[in-house]
Formats: C-alpha cells, sequence, structure tokens
C-alpha cells in the first residue's frame, strides 16, 4: 500500500470512529433521558435522529473507502449502485435534520413582529415535520434520477451502448443538477436562518442597551449558542460540499485518484466533526459529556 492511501485511510478511520463515538453519545443520552421522562423535545428528538443518520452515513462513507483503496472482489458494479443509494438517503436526511434543527432555533429563539413569523413560532414544530415531509418528496424524485443514471453508466461500462446514449447524457446532468439543488436549497436555508438569528441578537442587544440593562443575560447566551451551532454546520457543509464538487469534476476529467481521496477525507469532516459542535452548544449533552470524561478520568487514575 503506498505512502499517501496509508496517511489519508489512517485519517479517515480515526474521524470515522471519533463522529461515531461522538454521534453516539448524542443518540444515547437523548435515548436514556427518553426512557426516563417517557417523552422527548423536538430539539432533542432531532439531535438523535440526526446521530443516527449521520452514524449509517459514516458506516456507508468507510466502507465505500475501503472497498475502493483495497479494490475488494465483493465491490461489483450493482453494489456499487447500493451503496451510492444508501449514501444519498443518509446524506439526505443528515442533511435536511441539520437544516431543520438550524429553523427550530430561529423560531425558538429568535423574535420578530412580523405575523407571518409569530405564526410560524407558535407552530415550530409543525414547521419542522412539515419540512422534513417536503425533502421526502424530493428524495424519491432524486433517487429515482440516481438510480436510472447509475444503471445506464453499468450498461456503458459493461459495452451494452445503445440508441439510449443521448438520454443517458440528459439523465447524467439531471443527476448532477440536482444534486446541486439538493444541497444548496438547505445551505440556503441554513444561512438565512444564521443571518436572522444576528440580525435578532443585534435588535435585542440594542434594545437592552436602551434600557439600561447588561448584555449577559440568558437570552444573549441562547442565541450565540445557537448561531454558534448554525455556523459551525454550515461551515464544515461548505468544506462537505465545494469537495463533492471537485471530486465530480475530478471523475468526470478522470484526473488522479489522490485528489479524489483527499477529497473524501475532507468530506468526512461534515457528519464528524459537527457532532462535537452539537454536544457543546447543547447544555445537557455538553454536561453529560463532561461527566463522563470526568468518571473516564477517575477510572483510568484508578487502573494506574
Amino acid at each position: 500500500m503506498a505512502l499517501l492511501p496509508a496517511i489519508l485511510s489512517s485519517l479517515f478511520t480515526i474521524q470515522f470512529v471519533l463522529g461515531n463515538v461522538a454521534n453516539g453519545f448524542i443518540a444515547l443520552v437523548n435515548c436514556t433521558d427518553w426512557v426516563k421522562r417517557q417523552k422527548i423535545s423536538c430539539a432533542d428528538g432531532i439531535l438523535t435522529a440526526l446521530a443516527v443518520s449521520r452514524i449509517c452515513l459514516l458506516c456507508v462513507l468507510v466502507l465505500n473507502w475501503y472497498a475502493t483503496v483495497f479494490n475488494l472482489a465483493f465491490y461489483s458494479l450493482d453494489v456499487k449502485l447500493i451503496v451510492h443509494i444508501a449514501w444519498m438517503t443518509s446524506h439526505h436526511f443528515s442533511l435536511w435534520l441539520a437544516t431543520s434543527l438550524s429553523i427550530f432555533y430561529l423560531l425558538k429563539i429568535a423574535n420578530f413582529s412580523s405575523l407571518l413569523f409569530l405564526h410560524l413560532k407558535w407552530r415550530a414544530e409543525r414547521v419542522v415535520i412539515m419540512i422534513l415531509l417536503g425533502s421526502l418528496v424530493f428524495l424519491v424524485f432524486y433517487l429515482a434520477v440516481v438510480s436510472t443514471d447509475e444503471k445506464m453508466q453499468m450498461n456503458e461500462d459493461k459495452g451494452n451502448i445503445t440508441w439510449e446514449t443521448n438520454l443517458g447524457d440528459i439523465m447524467h446532468l439531471s443527476n448532477q443538477t440536482l444534486f446541486m439543488l439538493a444541497n444548496f436549497i438547505p445551505f440556503t436555508m441554513s444561512l438565512t436562518a444564521v443571518l436572522l438569528l444576528i440580525f435578532s441578537m443585534w435588535k435585542h442587544l440594542k434594545n437592552m442597551q436602551l434600557s439600561g440593562k447588561g448584555t449577559q443575560d440568558p437570552s444573549t447566551e441562547v442565541h450565540i449558542r445557537a448561531m454558534q451551532t448554525v455556523i459551525s454546520f454550515l461551515l464544515v457543509f461548505v468544506i462537505f460540499f465545494f469537495t463533492q464538487i471537485i471530486s465530480l469534476w475530478n471523475s468526470n476529467t478522470q484526473q488522479n485518484n489522490s485528489l479524489r481521496m483527499v477529497c473524501k477525507v475532507l468530506a468526512i469532516l461534515y457528519p464528524s466533526s459537527h457532532s462535537f459542535i452539537l454536544i457543546w452548544g447543547n447544555k445537557k449533552l455538553r454536561q453529560a459529556f463532561l461527566s463522563f470524561l470526568w468518571q473516564l478520568r477517575c477510572w483510568l487514575r484508578k487502573g494506574k
């Protein structure tokens, strides 16, 4: 095995393990709290579903990575199609659940006098559910296009070239266009949410200064934590999105494989690193995580 693939495989594995630890921790804490209280809040429900979707996404990514790097025999064209569909599904839920969380934070934390915003604020949970249901319609249509495009490429690779070549080009272009839309739409929604949160906090701080009160109040802290969560999601998602575009361009131009491998290593930052930021931005998860680290430290001391 060459030096670069070995280094990248090590980095990929480390991120895979850390991402599963973080997402598994989020799911475990929220599910334990759900069992104790016999109920779960909308935010905790979104976080739990997001953690599960990212665990699935990480497993699909690591399977594709090692099957590609080591050129495993079982990784046939049919298996690649199944893995690609699994990747699209887990990525879709990971992306839209994170976007729904951004919008939920906006509706619950921001304060605007608009009647439309107040109407949505009173129905925040229903708005999130409608967004997720609406995204499912897009997912079904997207999967149909992806499956058709992949099957046509498989037939072309096998040498079964027919009069459907032009149709295959159209499907491939449609696939790439839908991929851009599938990522651009939730990114735009999350960006809008963070901009409105910033504007809401600016208005809040201005009102606090005019009333002679200090700026360090619970509402300001909630605003800041929500913005940190959403901004961090946007940053790691931008990295992921650009790595996907580079990988897509690289595959179309048939450049060297090293660039594609580097992009895959950078792309896994999206489902792994952001989960640690979610833990730190959530009071319950942060306290549980610090308690876990303290117990782990005590256990290690006793072991020594």
